[in-house]
């Protein structure tokens, strides 16, 4: 790790608008937002840093991907978004990518590109024209980044206990990561460029909620809010980049 924890609140923060900006914007639905923040803001509380600013947002892209930049800003995409059913669903992507924010992975990932870490200390600190466009093109790296094996795994798991320590039903995870399977023997799909699939994935998620989680009758999978913002809402009607 070559980066200091002090300095994930700035890159983040920095590079939060550019990702925004190259994949299409926030969509244009208020409720859609706050209703997607407030199940981020839940699994923020019951992670291992809490006491980060966490910020939660879908974008107007197509592709079927989330990624979660330093700090605590965490992305959806439009695309993913279309292809969840329930809260719980959309909670696993949510619980899987705080997990990367509180293990710091992003950094360790950039840590691993040391061509660039003089480049990206600068984009993070100054507010020139010249470090604005640097900016811009690092950004690119940050959606181009990949986590281990070992990562992913870890975020898989320590996910799925956030889940269930916010009240939701932890098989929405192993649903989502079926969905992104099943989507995966199509066509190639995004999330994998960066969150590689370990081959067993849903097998190990599958058996941890079997030997610790057992009886999950109680928890959510879905709720009204869910049906109103997220299956019922006009965000779906704007064909994204």
């Amino acid at each position: 790790m070559l980066y200091p924890e002090q300095k994930d609140i700035a890159i983040g923060r920095k590079f939060a608008p550019e990702v925004e900006k190259q994949m299409g914007g926030r969509i244009a639905d208020e409720s859609l937002q706050s209703y997607v923040d407030s199940i981020g803001q839940r699994i923020a509380r019951v992670s291992h840093r809490p006491d980060l600013e966490y910020h939660f947002a879908v974008l107007e892209h197509k592709s079927i991907n989330a990624l979660a930049l330093p700090g605590g800003y965490v992305f959806l995409t439009k695309g993913m978004l279309q292809n969840l059913t329930t809260e719980a669903q959309l909670t696993g992507i949510l619980a899987h990518e705080v997990a990367h924010v509180v293990a710091r992975d992003t950094m360790a990932a950039l840590s691993r590109q040391q061509t660039i870490d003089v480049l990206l200390i600068a984009a993070a600190t100054q507010d020139t024209p010249a470090e604005a466009i640097r900016a811009a093109a690092l950004t690119r790296l940050f959606l181009e980044l990949s986590y281990s094996r070992e990562d992913e795994q870890q975020a898989d798991l320590a996910g799925l206990d956030y889940m269930v320590q916010a009240g939701y039903n932890p098989h929405g995870m192993v649903e989502t990561m079926q969905m992104l399977q099943n989507k995966q023997e199509a066509r190639p799909i995004e999330f994998f460029s960066t969150h590689p699939l370990p081959e067993n994935r849903i097998e190990y998620l599958t058996e941890k909620i079997q030997a610790e989680y057992s009886n999950v009758a109680g928890l959510k999978t879905t709720t009204e809010q869910f049906r109103t913002a997220v299956l019922e809402g006009g965000w779906k009607s704007k064909t994204p980049p």
